[in-house]
């Protein structure tokens, strides 16, 4: 994502193109109105494609809601699917390199997943 553009509009546009190829019905709750870019933008842009790509391939999930706000507190993100869920305890690269993503620009992210009910990551920079 690297460049001039703006978080919030690059994804929207990733969210159309992705919920038109999976059929994966989206929901956006919340995007910001202020311009968010440079290496936030970069962790936060990466962070959300690494998790459409894990609702995509292992989720089974019919929908996705995803908010990002900024404000006094921070950038906010959520991003949550009501597919299977998975065990806790249960890791992998893809969640690993999330973490790490956030960790860099001084943010956390939380992976929370129930079985049978979804998943959401919760991050905060």
């Amino acid at each position: 994502m690297r460049g001039k553009r703006s978080l919030a509009p690059a994804i929207e546009d990733y969210l159309t193109e992705w919920s038109e190829r999976t059929g994966i019905t989206v929901e956006v709750w919340a995007m910001p109105k202020e311009r968010v870019t440079g290496p936030v933008a970069d962790a936060v842009y990466a962070v959300v494609l690494e998790a459409l790509n894990n609702v995509e391939r292992h989720s089974g999930a019919h929908t996705l809601s995803l908010a990002l706000t900024t404000g006094r507190g921070g950038l906010r993100l959520t991003v949550s699917d009501n597919g299977i869920g998975f065990p806790p305890g249960r890791t992998g690269r893809g969640m690993d390199t999330m973490k790490r993503r956030f960790s860099e620009v001084g943010g956390t992210l939380t992976i929370n997943s129930v079985v049978g009910e979804g998943t959401t990551v919760s991050g905060q920079i």
